[in-house]
């Protein structure tokens, strides 16, 4: 009776010793998957006409995707194959459903100005989906080159958020896709271009205040005012905050630029 006692507790406490990773690793690759099945699913909702659903799921997928890599962190479970997955799931959400989705929306209704215009609204599509994929590429190539704190070109999860946040408004606003499709070509194409541009954009990383992380208290009063006006009017805010963002990266290359011909003038 007391061997097999001892026998059991010998084997209980092997499987103690064992780590248990192979469940852990599951975890920032469920994450990834959601965001992933976020972008297919506004791609399928864009081909119903169902563009508001589609937008808000590209903003679930990127939500998703900033929660992926700080769970795999978190649980040291950083891998290179979940590197490569989130990639192409990035791919997914932030290109090819954004493109779709202004696609479905206005682009799609330039074949109505003739064979040409409606070549070109495809092509602006393409344009963007084949940027996010350069963007996705240079960033994986440049990982390690990069400073933490800067973004070189405007990343794909904010670029797709300027595009569903001005589909989302204008749909909110009762402005119709074709009625606004030449705004749309502006829109895709610019949000394409910054994503390859060379300006760097702030990843919000590594700025600390004076006191290591802890956050001012106004820090704390104006997140709270952004929650509520998220609350009461999401696609207007959204749409404001992507298009600062978006201006921010040009705005400081443009100052640091005079501030150089400045100083050597």
């Amino acid at each position: 009776m007391n061997e097999d006692t001892d026998e059991q507790d010998g084997e209980r406490a092997e499987l103690r010793a064992v780590p248990r990773r192979r469940g852990i690793y599951l975890l920032p690759n469920l994450f990834t998957t959601g965001g992933l099945f976020g972008g297919f699913f506004a791609i399928i909702a864009a081909s119903q006409g169902r563009f508001e659903a589609a937008c808000i799921a590209i903003f679930i997928a990127a939500i998703l995707d900033g929660i992926d890599g700080r769970v795999a962190r978190m649980t040291n479970t950083q891998t290179e194959f979940g590197v490569q997955y989130d990639s192409l799931a990035d791919l997914v959400s932030f290109g090819m459903a954004p493109a779709l989705v202004m696609y479905y929306w206005a682009l799609s209704s330039l074949r109505l100005d003739g064979v040409t215009p409606g070549k070109i609204g495809w092509l602006t599509a393409f344009l963007y989906a084949a940027c996010a994929a350069l963007r996705l590429a240079r960033f994986n190539s440049q990982v390690a080159q990069v400073d933490k704190r800067w973004f070189i070109g405007l990343a794909s999860p904010a670029a797709a958020g300027l595009m569903a946040s001005f589909v989302w408004t204008c749909t909110d606003l009762d402005l119709q896709g074709p009625q606004m499709r030449y705004v749309a070509i502006a829109v895709t194409v610019i949000a394409a271009l910054l994503m390859v541009s060379r300006i760097r954009y702030s990843s919000f990383k590594g700025a600390r205040g004076p006191k290591g992380d802890r956050v001012p208290f106004m820090g704390i009063v104006v997140a709270l005012a952004v929650l509520i006006a998220l609350v009461l009017d999401p696609p207007k805010l959204l749409l404001a905050a992507a298009t600062v963002y978006a201006l921010s990266g040009p705005v400081l290359w443009a100052r640091r630029r005079a501030s150089s011909q400045a100083l050597s003038g």
